[in-house]
Parts: structure tokens; C-alpha cells; sequence
């Protein structure tokens, strides 16, 4: 299993970064922007219920399929409810993971993205519960050499 170390949220003072309101083309460039006059928080605009949102560090390479790495940060909302293919932070006999939670007659399957880890069904007696549904995933694209 995919494991996770969990962080609470701190939403408690605003730290705005400018935002190129414009977008940044991925095809032909364009001139650049001369000036910024946006602003966002990640707390207040990825954020939507900040009682029940915690973040968690990937740990783990299960749900590399799916574009998440190891080191990857969770934004995870536990007020949610979760639905079939949705990508969740499960608790499962102790242990943390994030799958996609498949529901299917009464039955919850926890699949991985990555096809050398096996799916895990969720069987009568297992210690089971959804901590919360996964609603953003920021992921490191610049790795610095250690």
C-alpha cells in the first residue's frame, strides 16, 4: 500500500502569489505578460471546506499511472462523499493508502494506477473506512538533484 504522511491545513493567515491571469500557451509562445495584477491563495482556491481538508505526502509508486508520484502533496476533503472512480485516502486494517474506490453492488474495490500492484477488495470483517476524497494532487515537476 501507498503510504502517507498527513498534514493539517493552516489556513489561518493568507499568503497570496501572483497569477498570470492570461494563461501561459503550451503551444506557439507569446509575449509575455508585462505585469501580474492577480493574485491566489492556494489555502483560500483549492481549499473548499477547510474543517475537513487535510493534505498528505505521497509515499509510494501505486498511483504512478494515474500521475501521481512519491513526494506528490493530497488535497484531501473528508466532508466528500465518495463515489464510484473517485480517487480517495483509505484506511484499511491500520493502514493508510490512496486508490480509486470502485463501488459495484455492495462490494468496494481499491485499485491502484500502477499495473504492478494488485487491486484490493475490501472483504466482510476488514477494518474499512474513506478518510477522505482526493480533490487536488500538486505534483513537483523540478526535481533538485539531492
Amino acid at each position: 500500500m501507498a503510504d502517507l504522511s498527513i498534514h493539517h491545513i493552516d489556513d489561518s493567515t493568507a499568503h497570496e502569489l501572483p497569477y498570470a491571469d492570461g494563461g501561459v500557451k503550451a503551444g506557439f509562445p507569446s509575449p509575455a505578460q508585462e505585469y501580474m495584477d492577480c493574485a491566489i491563495d492556494l489555502n483560500r482556491d483549492l481549499v473548499r471546506h477547510p474543517e475537513s481538508t487535510f493534505y498528505a505526502r505521497v509515499e509510494g509508486n501505486s498511483m504512478e499511472g494515474a500521475g501521481v508520484s512519491e513526494g506528490d502533496i493530497l488535497v484531501v476533503d473528508k466532508l466528500l462523499e465518495v463515489h464510484d472512480g473517485d480517487m480517495a485516502v483509505c484506511v484499511i486494517n491500520g493502514e493508510f493508502t490512496v486508490k480509486f474506490v470502485e463501488l459495484h453492488d455492495g462490494s468496494v474495490t481499491l485499485r491502484p494506477a500502477n499495473p504492478a500492484y494488485a487491486p484490493i477488495t475490501v472483504a466482510e470483517g476488514d477494518r474499512f473506512d474513506v478518510w477522505g476524497v482526493v480533490t487536488y494532487v500538486i505534483h513537483r515537476v523540478h526535481r533538485r538533484a539531492r
